[in-house]
């Protein structure tokens, strides 16, 4: 399922994700240094990180909902996608709380602020992990058609265009825009994909 957000071809969630995603865990892992060393100067950079990353965990929000919008119902890629973006949704909101306990004080902030940011920690590794079943698993935001000899996405061909083909008006007139959902894979399709361009 091709994703409805795009930039250049590509998905645009999962190129804004990974900003929210490394800000935060960074802000945790200075959090922890801190409280190993005592040194506020780790504690007032995490809260900046937090800052940045809650920002731009909303930016990376706003594709994700797009993409989770057409996806069809009644699939596992729905449901997994809404436990996705709910658990992704908790996790700014405790990076949120987190922010606003430590504003008095970033360099020291109280236990709370801390805690709320392991946790939004610990519940961004499970969004991740969502995030990639989704992809991964599931297809969603994966070209129609993909396979590993697939044109450029700079090209603007189709991802399912036979090798060789260089422009629109060179594809057979008989291609339809082949899409993997009306034609499911077999378990393991790994082989499939990788010999497809080959032919």
């Amino acid at each position: 399922m091709e994703s409805r957000a795009k930039v250049a071809g590509h998905a645009v969630h999962p190129m804004l994700i990974v900003f929210p995603l490394g800000l935060l865990a960074t802000a945790v892992v200075f959090d922890l240094i801190h409280l190993i060393s005592g040194d506020v100067r780790w504690s007032e950079v995490a809260y900046y990180l937090i800052g940045a990353g809650v920002v731009g965990g909303l930016a990376a929000a706003v594709p994700g909902w797009i993409d989770w919008f057409a996806i069809p119902h009644g699939t596992r890629a729905k449901r997994i996608g809404l436990i996705h973006g709910v658990t992704n949704t908790v996790v700014l909101v405790l990076f949120i709380l987190s922010w606003l306990l430590r504003r008095e004080n970033p360099g020291v902030p109280p236990t709370e602020a801390v805690v709320t940011g392991l946790a939004g920690g610990a519940l961004a590794a499970l969004g991740g992990w969502l995030g990639g079943e989704l992809v991964e698993r599931l297809g969603v935001g994966v070209d129609d058609g993909a396979h590993l000899d697939a044109p450029s996405s700079l090209s603007e061909l189709p991802a399912a265009v036979e090798r060789g083909v260089v422009s629109r008006s060179a594809m057979s007139s008989q291609y339809q825009g082949v899409e993997r959902r009306a034609f499911p894979q077999p378990a393991y399709a790994g082989v499939e994909r990788r010999s497809r361009g080959s032919r």
